[in-house]
């Protein structure tokens, strides 16, 4: 026995430390955030999208398509610029706010008649002089396009390299800071692909069009707000469209080191206010992009731009509009994929980004959901490892799945309600990593423990204990221990009578039919049955399993023992009825004692039981015999009574034991908690004190008058306890006519002998 209560306290430590250890690991995981989870979280955000994307609404934002359409009726890519400055200059009269390329015009018009005059030869061409005079009328492509921006309000674009060698872009909106410069610690680019400085000049901003993809997924999920050489700040084409279209000067960068901006250590922007726009952005400066599905409202083919016919239709589309200008031409490659698993292209990144910052629709991902996350993982990790042992492994499952409910569905509100970004699915399965190494590792050991139980004690304990035991093996403490119990007797009243009518197999069908389910109340409430004598049960509680309120366990169950009796009596679940037996219906009698008793395995070498022995055990038995006499069918001991307080109880008599200066207190267990706090009891209760006061002072006149109160709100199956106390009273008064006195000490109807059953409420001083 020392062996396994070592064994189950190493067995628990061990569990413990290897639950302890796993947590560790992945919260570690958490703090380290390597790639694959980057991924995966990201997926769980792409979820959310998938599943509630940004509700659309028409808003002054419009994609001008260089769609297949338009290629096939005005040639392949690309245009010459006199086309584009066609297209800007009937943009600009139908009243864009601004008029923003998503395409680089890093080189000039190779259909401008200079740079064709270059390429002429007199090979190619007779008259070649007088062809180059006519060519040299004519104006040049680029210069067209040039004044075509400048008379309008537009910004063109530029595109970050990877590799040096290209050129700076010309920065037409000013910065402001709030806190530190973005340029010292964004990482800067290396070089980039910038428009024809002609068109940068003309235009009314420059913006840069490069995406944040996914390096693996090729997913843009955040597009960059601003860009850095690593001295100077630049726009994306989306803010600088914004600006122009608000008329503003310039963008104020916010970061840490402001004022309202904790200081976290790690340099970071926290948000731009681009006009009267302000827009949350993570560290990096980037913008989480809340995708709508990329519907056909957004576009105008440019074919329907430049078709003059319909421009009373198109106007209303473009007047007031930030309209960018790109493609969807699967041929020009301008095509990017949506965390909504659309493929799109490039353009309708810009213009979804610009309708949420219009209509402050944000997805944002604060700077400390990493820490709530790892901090989380840790804590819900645990809780599990604590409930493990508490609730076992069906509740802690549970208990983490309800968890797991929970972060999700609070990550989903957060994201619906707030637009925040957090991830559930991590500290989940860690929490589920956690409790299976837990749980398994405690399988392996528990299924050693159960064998040993079963093998110890499946011999003279009831399944359902040896369940319990198997359970909680630490509990058990064998060989003979004291300990504070409540001890059960049940005795069938008139048994000698009942066994005469019945032939021998007709008795022991009738015992089964009564004590099985007796014992099923008594093991219900948490109860071992000691023994089986003949009609009789003995059961105790306490033992081998510690039990809180076993006083209370064990009042419980003799209630429900009788309740049961009176069950199958109306049932004529005997058959005393249908037979027409002498005998029809069943009555029982049972004590309940609490008090300290040995307990413990006791027999030979060769044959032991697990039982209790001791005086409270003994008085336990004196109790139960003394129902008869009282009248009660359940008698309980003045100890259980303080043990179990919150029942409904009458005092009901003394019984004198052998050896004992005091005389044991008896109660009468009338009804549970419901039954103490009603109306009926408190009648009976105080008309039943006022009848024992009496009988204490001899005074038998007095006593008779409480007694027809408590008959009066007694139940039927109370009538023979007061039918004894009747009985005594009458006593009381035909000694006080015989000898004309009362009692100096008070009265005792059925003598003091200490071997008798236990009288009603007299005192037996």
């Amino acid at each position: 026995m020392r062996g396994l209560l070592k064994f189950v306290r190493g067995k628990r430590m061990l569990v413990a430390l290897v639950a302890v250890l796993t947590l560790m690991a992945a919260t570690f995981i958490r703090v380290t955030d390597p790639p694959f989870l980057t991924a995966v979280r990201e997926l769980t955000f792409d979820s959310y999208q998938q599943l509630f994307p940004r509700e659309y609404h028409p808003g002054p934002v419009r994609i001008v398509d260089i769609d297949e359409a338009s290629l096939k009726k005005y040639g392949q890519w690309p245009w010459p610029r006199t086309r584009l400055a066609e297209l800007t200059h009937a943009l600009n009269e139908m009243g864009a706010a601004v008029i923003a390329y998503d395409i680089v015009f890093a080189e000039p018009d190779r259909t401008s008649p200079g740079l064709v005059l270059q390429n002429l030869s007199a090979d190619n061409l007779s008259d070649l002089e007088s062809f180059k005079s006519e060519l040299a009328k004519l104006p040049d492509h680029d210069v067209v396009f040039a004044q075509s921006l400048e008379e309008s309000p537009s910004v063109v674009a530029f595109a970050v390299l990877t590799h040096a060698g290209g050129r700076l872009p010309i920065s037409r909106s000013g910065f402001a800071f709030g806190g530190e410069n973005p340029a010292s610690f964004l990482a800067p680019f290396a070089s980039t692909l910038p428009s024809l400085d002609m068109f940068q000049t003309a235009a009314s901003g420059s913006g840069g069009i490069s995406l944040s993809e996914d390096e693996k997924g090729g997913v843009v999920r955040r597009a960059p707000l601003i860009f850095t050489d690593g001295t100077k700040l630049y726009p994306s084409l989306g803010v600088e469209a914004l600006r122009v279209a608000q008329g503003a000067s310039g963008v104020l960068v916010k970061s840490t080191g402001a004022s309202g901006e904790a200081a976290t250590g790690n340099s970071a922007v926290t948000e731009l206010k681009i006009g009267s726009f302000v827009v949350p952005t993570t560290a990096k400066g980037e913008v989480w992009v809340h995708y709508d599905t990329d519907r056909k409202d957004r576009y105008v083919p440019v074919i329907d731009v430049l078709d003059k016919t319909k421009r009373d239709l198109i106007t209303p589309l473009i007047e007031g509009q930030i309209v960018f200008v790109g493609t969807s031409a699967a041929g020009l490659l301008d095509l990017r994929t949506t965390p909504l698993g659309e493929v799109v292209p490039g353009v309708s990144v810009h213009a979804q980004m610009i309708e949420q910052i219009l209509s402050e629709d944000f997805l944002t991902r604060p700077d400390w959901a990493d820490g709530a996350e790892a901090l989380a993982t840790l804590a819900i990790g645990l809780i599990v490892i604590l409930a493990l042992p508490a609730v076992g492994s069906i509740g802690t499952a549970v208990m983490g799945a309800v968890i797991a409910a929970s972060l999700v569905g609070g990550s989903l509100m957060a994201y619906l309600k707030n637009g925040l970004l957090f991830d559930p699915v991590f500290p989940s399965l860690a929490v589920l990593f956690v409790f299976v190494a837990e749980t398994t590792l405690l399988y392996i050991m528990t299924e050693r423990e159960k064998r040993f139980v079963r093998q110890a004690f499946g011999q003279y304990l009831s399944p359902h204990l040896v369940n319990q035991l198997e359970e909680a093996p630490e509990q058990l403490v064998l060989g003979g221990e004291m300990r504070d119990m409540t001890i059960l007797f049940m005795d069938v009243r008139g048994f000698t009578p009942i066994s005469e009518q019945l032939t021998p197999t007709e008795l022991v069908s009738f015992l089964n039919t009564l004590l099985s389910p007796l014992s099923d109340i008594i093991q219900h409430e948490e109860g071992t049955i000691d023994k089986y004598i003949g009609d009789s049960i003995m059961a105790f509680w306490n033992a081998p399993l510690a039990i809180k309120a076993h006083a209370s366990h064990a009042c419980r169950a003799a209630l429900d023992m009788l309740k049961k009796v009176d069950e199958l009596n109306e049932s004529d679940a005997f058959g005393f009825k249908a037979r027409g037996l002498k005998t029809q219906s069943v009555h029982i009698g049972i004590g309940l004692n609490t008090g300290e008793a040995c307990v413990g395995n006791m027999g030979s070498s060769r044959r032991f039981n697990y039982s209790v022995i001791g005086d409270a055990v003994n008085i336990s038995s004196r109790i139960e015999s003394s129902c008869k006499a009282v009248g009660a069918e359940l008698l309980i001991s003045d100890a259980t009574r303080r043990a179990a307080p919150e029942f409904a109880y009458l005092e009901a008599g003394e019984i004198p034991l052998k050896g004992k200066s005091e005389p044991v207190r008896l109660f009468a267990l009338v009804g549970d908690e419901s039954y103490r706090h009603t109306e009926g009891f408190r009648l009976l209760s105080k008309a039943h004190a006022a009848m024992v006061s009496a009988m204490r002072d001899g005074n038998a006149a007095e006593a008779a008058l409480h007694l027809e109160a408590c008959r009066k709100a007694a139940t039927g199956r109370q009538s023979p306890f007061y039918e004894v106390f009747a009985a005594a009273i009458a006593e009381l008064a035909e000694h006080q006519m015989l000898s004309g006195s009362v009692p100096e000490e008070g009265y005792l109807p059925l003598g003091a002998a200490e071997q008798e059953p236990a009288t009603p409420m007299i005192d037996q001083t």
